[in-house]
């Protein structure tokens, strides 16, 4: 395979026990399949990160357009730290000009040395590997009857997707509780390519957000006596790899939207927004990923294209209420002069992640945005891969509120 471009590579190692980053952690990575051959060895920081490391990729050209070379390069990580096992992740893709995190959870040991360490094999990406198409499904679903496993009568992002790893009548199948954004991302990056212009990435992932929240608010799966919000499989939802790596352009796309989601006039649901390939599969009335990836070209919106496909009489809308975060979006971005009982939550939020990541500054409590909380501030984005401005936007608030709920809980055990 031709390598004439370059993508970055971080991994970020935490320990599953006490929710804490794991400084000090041994982290190799090889070419896939060739242990015997470590191309870089690194050590994480106080922060359970890596620095970032540029990796040959293939030309940009093979992920912009349909070709018969694969446009990503792969990796093998593995990550040693004592007292835990092993993790070893087969398959790491690295697209040129990209930036992406391997999030890597490790286990305790339990008594004795695992011989065999634990393995993640990333699959193909689904607009290269073999994938089944999607069949098709109306858009609009019947309404089951409440029973109080959704909030109705209004669409919610709820705190989990609950992930069927298998098709629906599989009972060994494995179930993964993934936090919601944390889900779209993954579905995100093995169903589009973060190579593509930025409009296209915003209507693609507003049609994941948009099926996906289908699926929750219809109850579908629930409504036919299984306990999981979706599964992994692609003829009937989006693919899903749990512990992929993520391409932090992507990661800040949706961020940015994860409460937004399509609609139509005189239906109360998100729309189930079917989509495919456009060059294996290209049914009329859902999107095309490659198609959307010219009209991103082209210079359309984010919102031209998606009525390009599902039609003029689409329009966007935000879920008014968020699950399991302690304070919904105060509507106005939080920055240097900001003052008030807001900026207070911010301070303290802080000061709790900071107990499990020491690398964010600790601050007084007053309420008062100033340069110490923006640096602060700052250290939180630099952590958790997002834009760092020091300001508390959208994007920065929830991932901050997700991020405390999770700390707070594992102090409460």
């Amino acid at each position: 395979m031709p390598q004439s471009g370059m993508g970055s590579l971080q991994v970020d190692v935490l320990a599953i026990d006490i929710a804490k980053p794991v400084s000090n952690a041994t982290v190799r990575i090889m070419p896939r399949g060739n242990r015997s051959h470590i191309i870089e060895e690194l050590t994480t920081n106080s922060s359970g990160q890596t620095v970032s490391i540029d990796l040959p990729a293939p030309p940009l050209e093979f992920s912009r357009e349909p070709s018969t070379e694969k446009p990503y390069s792969e990796y093998d990580v593995s990550v040693i730290y004592d007292g835990y096992d092993q993790v070893h992740i087969q398959g790491v893709q690295i697209l040129p000009d990209t930036t992406s995190f391997q999030d890597v959870a490790l286990n305790p040991l339990h008594g004795y040395e695992n011989e065999w360490p634990e393995t993640i094999s990333i699959a193909e990406h689904t607009l290269w590997g073999d994938f089944p198409p999607k069949i098709p499904e109306a858009e609009v679903k019947p309404l089951p009857e409440h029973t109080g496993l959704v909030v109705l009568p209004e669409p919610v992002v709820p705190e989990f997707v609950v992930v069927h790893m298998g098709m629906p009548s599989n009972t060994a199948a494995q179930r993964h509780w993934v936090p919601f954004a944390d889900y779209i991302k993954n579905v995100a990056c093995n169903e589009i390519y973060a190579t593509w212009p930025v409009a296209t990435l915003h209507a693609n992932i507003m049609a994941i957000i948009s099926l996906t929240l289908n699926r929750v608010f219809t109850e579908w799966y629930r409504g036919q006596g299984y306990d999981f919000t979706i599964t992994n499989t692609t003829q009937l939802d989006q693919k899903y790899v749990h512990g992929r790596n993520i391409f932090t352009e992507i990661s800040n796309v949706v961020d940015q939207i994860f409460s937004t989601y399509i609609t139509r006039p005189g239906i109360r649901q998100p729309l189930f927004a079917q989509y495919n390939d456009g060059r294996r599969t290209n049914y009329p009335g859902r999107l095309s990923q490659w198609g959307s990836m010219a009209l991103g070209d082209r210079g359309f919106t984010a919102l031209n294209i998606l009525k390009y496909y599902y039609g003029q009489d689409i329009y966007l809308l935000q879920a008014k209420k968020v699950s399991g975060v302690p304070v919904s979006w105060p509507g106005e971005a939080l920055k240097v002069g900001s003052s008030g009982p807001n900026v207070r939550k911010v301070q303290e939020q802080l000061n709790a992640i900071s107990t499990n990541f020491p690398a964010i500054p600790k601050l007084p409590v007053d309420g008062i945005y100033g340069e110490g909380t923006a640096e602060s501030v700052k250290a939180f984005q630099r952590i958790f891969h997002l834009p760092q401005d020091g300001i508390v936007g959208f994007a920065v608030w929830y991932r901050m509120s997700h991020i405390y709920v999770a700390v707070t809980r594992m102090a409460e055990l």
